[in-house]
């Protein structure tokens, strides 16, 4: 019996041509070793990891180059071969902003030798804890693989036991030009399987949806038989529309679940991981080995044999490119990921790293987003003509033309109150402009702008407070400052009162002798006297 009894629709949507043919007639290529890799720190969402290596270090195949944070979430990082480390410095790594990074250079040594590197299989994982699990997943540096690269480990902890009721597994890789699930699903299906199958143990999940599109045939067929009779794991083939392999559009299309905005899926009993991560779970759990490298799809006209790699992280796409038979006379753009949603480089010295799945280099034609606009005058960017188009495609029912001119105008606030926030980035909008509006640019710099005004409002309110309180402490300082030589003034008068009443009682005494003594003095001049009196009466006799 299915688990699913219907689909629902996404909202929204757009058919671009998805020209993933191209990189699919060859199986899985597994990259050279290149001479140097390239190791940024920074390849998921979080804190920094703590390096755990120097300059000139020898280091095996696998060993932790990196370690999580203790002062909050991230993911370790792992020497994607053997060799030698020659420089840990600043490099410029793949980024919308063209950011530098600190990386980890590593020159291999081209044996690739493990050493005793791995970790220990658990075979039997379903008699190990909970936390050994996790633990083995957070020590492997597993993170997201379908472009979040948010830590695993950190998302099924807090997820948590028997919350989530359906595990949803994203293999529908909806973005034109990439292939890198698709072929991981045909190649790799039953590892795939095993691998959602130590998720579902984790969560004890009751049941587990496989979301491919249904362009994948050959995907769904290796799935399909890859799963036993009975199994809670169920393939779907869902509808091919761009952007349905968004987390909370396949939560929708198999669910018809609505995961609201600040609203986490788990307190609805769903949680979404990609296709690429339940692999990597099981290559942690079952072979012992860390996420030190990744399936990632070298494609476009630009490109002369497009085809799927296994490439470790650290690769120079310019070695990942020879590799693919180099450039053709065509290639005009570099671009990490795909037209859609994808960054472009400056430069093809820059590293794989974790959330890259496709390299794309783009000939002239590929360049335009809309098919339709066949003259160069047509693809130069016209006036809004609030036609609506964009908002018909929005698959999160926002208003693009609305937070179009409200960014022009840089009224941010606008733009927020229009929930910017729930923005995908996804380039539907984009897709379908007549004008040619490169939407989803302007909205990210609506969103980065936003960003650093929240920044800088808290700077300044961080500052306010420092100074408030820097105000609080000179008064009370001060106060209490008065107020100790209030007491020393107090103590002091107190001091001299008992003096000078000790000095009174004193002067008393005195007087009281002095007195006595005068009495005294006066007694015996008085006998004296009395003495001389009858001596001169004896003598007149």
């Amino acid at each position: 019996m299915s688990l699913v009894q219907k689909l629902w629709r996404m909202r929204g949507g757009v058919h671009p041509a998805f020209h993933k043919e191209d990189s699919t007639r060859q199986a899985i290529h597994p990259s050279a070793i290149p001479p140097q890799l390239i190791i940024p720190l920074q390849q998921h969402v979080g804190h920094l990891p703590d390096l755990k290596v120097a300059v000139g270090d020898r280091v095996e195949k696998g060993q932790l180059l990196a370690a999580v944070s203790p002062v909050g979430i991230g993911a370790a990082i792992h020497a994607s071969t053997s060799g030698v480390i020659t420089a840990i410095e600043e490099r410029p790594i793949p980024h919308a902003s063209g950011l530098a990074g600190l990386c980890i250079v590593l020159d291999s040594d081209g044996h690739d030798d493990w050493g005793s590197q791995r970790f220990s299989p658990l075979i039997d994982y379903r008699e190990q804890a909970t936390e050994t699990l996790l633990q083995r997943i957070a020590d492997a540096g597993i993170v997201g693989l379908g472009g979040a690269v948010f830590p695993s480990e950190v998302k099924l902890a807090s997820a948590g036991e028997g919350n989530v009721e359906t595990l949803i597994i994203n293999g529908a890789e909806c973005e034109p030009y990439i292939s890198c699930d698709d072929m991981l699903m045909r190649e790799r299906a039953a590892a795939i399987v095993t691998g959602i199958d130590i998720l579902m143990h984790l969560l004890k999940a009751k049941r587990c949806l496989i979301g491919v599109e249904d362009n994948k045939a050959q995907a769904i067929t290796a799935l399909n038989d890859a799963l036993t009779t009975g199994s809670a794991i169920e393939v779907v083939a869902v509808p091919t529309l761009y952007p349905s392999g968004d987390a909370k559009q396949l939560t929708r299309i198999l669910t018809g679940i609505e995961i609201p905005k600040g609203v986490r899926s788990t307190a609805l009993g769903v949680l979404c991981h990609n296709v690429g991560t339940a692999h990597s779970v099981y290559e942690a759990v079952i072979e012992g080995k860390p996420l030190i490298s990744r399936i990632t799809t070298v494609t476009g006209n630009g490109i002369k044999a497009p085809q799927n790699f296994e490439a470790l992280i650290g690769t120079p796409f310019s070695f990942l490119v020879e590799q693919a038979g180099g450039y053709t006379a065509k290639a005009e753009r570099l671009i990490m990921g795909g037209p859609m949603m994808g960054i472009a480089l400056p430069s093809d010295e820059l590293p794989v790293v974790k959330a890259c799945n496709c390299i794309l280099v783009s000939s002239r034609d590929e360049l335009r987003l809309n098919d339709h606009a066949d003259d160069e005058k047509e693809r130069l960017v016209m006036p809004c003509i609030r036609c609506g188009k964009c908002m018909q495609a929005c698959p999160v029912s926002l208003l693009p033309q609305q937070m179009y001119w409200h960014t022009r105008a840089r009224d941010f606030e606008k733009v927020a109150e229009h929930h910017l926030s729930d923005c995908i980035e996804c380039g539907a909008c984009s897709y379908v402009c007549p004008s040619h509006i490169p939407l989803v640019d302007y909205f990210r710099f609506a969103k980065t702008e936003i960003k650093a005004q929240k920044q800088a409002a808290l700077k300044a309110s961080q500052s306010r407070e420092r100074h408030e309180f820097h105000n609080y402490r000179k008064q009370r300082d001060k106060a209490e400052r008065e107020e100790k030589r209030r007491k020393q003034k107090e103590a002091l008068q107190k001091k001299k009162q008992s003096a000078g009443a000790a000095s009174g009682q004193g002067d008393d005494k005195q007087d009281a002798i002095k007195a006595a003594l005068e009495r005294a003095k006066a007694k015996k001049a008085a006998l004296k006297a009395a003495a001389e009196n009858k001596q001169d009466s004896s003598d007149a006799v």
